[in-house]
């Protein structure tokens, strides 16, 4: 006697087969990992433009991708390098240890030119602050599938992952203008089309890793460095050391679909940290948008209300803001010079109608910095953390930021920053005023710190006059 199988019988057997058809196909297999391509298409309506809404495709969740029975770990690439700053497609971490997976080393960028060993920075030692094969390796394809064996974790999207020592990152320069500034430089070297009003189609990162620093010491006094995370990054997950340390205990291979790493004792050595002893100038020998910091400037304003564009015309009425250190017990001028300063700045604003503010930025709120520096267009100032505003300002012919040092005294801090943006900077020795290329070498003498700086204030507002008038601007 034949048997014939029942309607509800083949109902059930078809859809047992394309349920194991499906499982099989949607299972992640790292050997056919296709990464994440350089240009994303978006719709440009936001500084980080949205994606088009499509209907949701039904997927497993999935969080470990596997290599089968292929005897070689897919091999980790790299997009773009500068010492201290690289950014990898399949980097891989192992018992708190950097994996980079590749069968041709002589291509790839030395392990000291990548990462440190992560120990406090100290003038003269620099070889005590040299990575170990406990902190980073270099392994070929069939190397890595011993170690690692037949998978690791996932970490999807983008991830900046930081391997400084803590003692720069608690301060509003250091965290927004070297450390945010280098990571977001390095990584929109991959959309060198990014718009003049900021939109860019790299995804934002999804996760901020730190390897050295707890989750109790990176906001700053003033409480910028939360503002700009918050504002620039909103829905960025902030990973610290003891976060490191317990992915490291789990024993379980991961690996970055990408990462930009970051390293303030591996970019000293370079040529730019060299020149400006500022890492973040490192990056800035890698290809890029002119606007590519526009991204992060506006998101950061725009989370105080303002229009993107304010700052951005060269006919609007101009915005002098002079940011005074004179209540700060250290880096003050001359009370006589500061009075004398203001007196010629309000006659600027008199005779010509230009909006003159003088300001102490501890004594104002964090939207009202953000808004005036949005607005500002001669930023000037003692050399100090009040500069670091020069961050929100609109490049444009006439943007410019004027530091006043006790003479003899330089530091590149202010100068770099505002020249990687396009605006022209100025020291100050009293009356005497210098600009690049023609900069002195940095140095800090006796009463740099000190509270009898000179200033010549009528010698400040003509330069202010001449810059407003785009004097300068006509031998071009």
């Amino acid at each position: 006697m034949s048997w014939a199988p029942t309607g509800r019988e083949i109902v059930l057997l078809t859809t047992l087969w394309l349920f194991i058809l499906f499982i099989f196909h949607a299972s992640p297999q790292l050997d056919s990992f296709s990464p994440l391509p350089f240009i994303y298409n978006r719709t440009a309506t936001v500084p980080f433009d949205r994606p088009q809404s499509k209907r949701p495709v039904p997927q497993l969740y999935n969080t470990h991708h596997t290599w089968g029975s292929s005897k070689r770990v897919p091999a980790t690439q790299v997009l773009a390098h500068v010492p201290g700053w690289t950014i990898f497609d399949r980097l891989y971490l192992v018992n708190g240890t950097f994996f980079v997976v590749t069968d041709e080393p002589n291509a790839f960028p030395t392990a000291a030119d990548i990462l440190s060993n992560g120990l406090p920075i100290e003038l003269g030692e620099e070889d005590k602050r040299l990575p170990t094969r406990d902190h980073i390796q270099i392994v070929s394809t069939k190397e890595a599938r011993v170690l690692f064996g037949p998978g690791a974790h996932f970490l999807d999207g983008v991830t900046f992952a930081i391997n400084d020592p803590p003692q720069f990152i608690r301060h509003y320069y250091h965290w927004s203008a070297e450390l945010w500034f280098g990571f977001w430089r390095t990584y929109s070297t991959l959309a060198p089309s990014v718009s003049p009003s900021g939109h860019t189609p790299l995804p934002p990162p999804r996760r901020l890793l730190f390897t050295r620093l707890d989750g109790q010491h990176w906001r700053d006094y003033a409480a910028m460095n939360e503002w700009v995370i918050r504002s620039s990054m909103p829905g960025l997950t902030m990973e610290f050391a003891e976060d490191f340390r317990e992915r490291a205990a789990m024993r379980t291979p991961v690996v970055f679909e990408r990462v930009v790493v970051a390293d303030r004792s591996a970019a000293m050595p370079a040529y730019n940290y060299q020149r400006f002893q500022r890492t973040a100038a490192v990056p800035a020998g890698l290809p890029g948008s002119v606007y590519w910091w526009m991204t992060i400037r506006n998101s950061v304003i725009g989370a105080a209300g303002v229009d993107p564009r304010v700052g951005s015309s060269t006919t609007d009425n101009p915005v002098i803001t002079y940011i005074s250190r004179q209540d700060w017990g250290r880096r003050m001028l001359i009370p006589a010079d500061h009075e004398k300063l203001v007196k010629a700045l309000h006659k600027l604003r008199d005779d010509h109608g230009y909006e003159v503010n003088i300001v102490s930025m501890d004594k104002m709120s964090r939207a009202e910095q953000l808004r005036l520096a949005a607005r500002t267009t001669i930023m000037m100032g003692v050399h100090g953390n009040g500069l670091t505003s020069l961050l929100w300002m609109n490049p444009n012919p006439r943007s410019t930021v004027m530091e006043f040092f006790f003479p003899g005294g330089f530091a590149y801090d202010y100068e770099y920053t505002a020249r990687a943006l396009g605006m022209t900077h100025y020291g100050f020795w009293g009356s005497k005023y210098f600009t690049s290329p023609d900069m002195p070498p940095p140095a800090y003498p006796e009463g740099f710190q000190g509270t009898e700086i000179p200033i010549d204030g009528e010698v400040v507002a003509r330069l202010c006059h001449e810059r407003l008038s785009l004097v300068v601007e006509l031998d071009d």
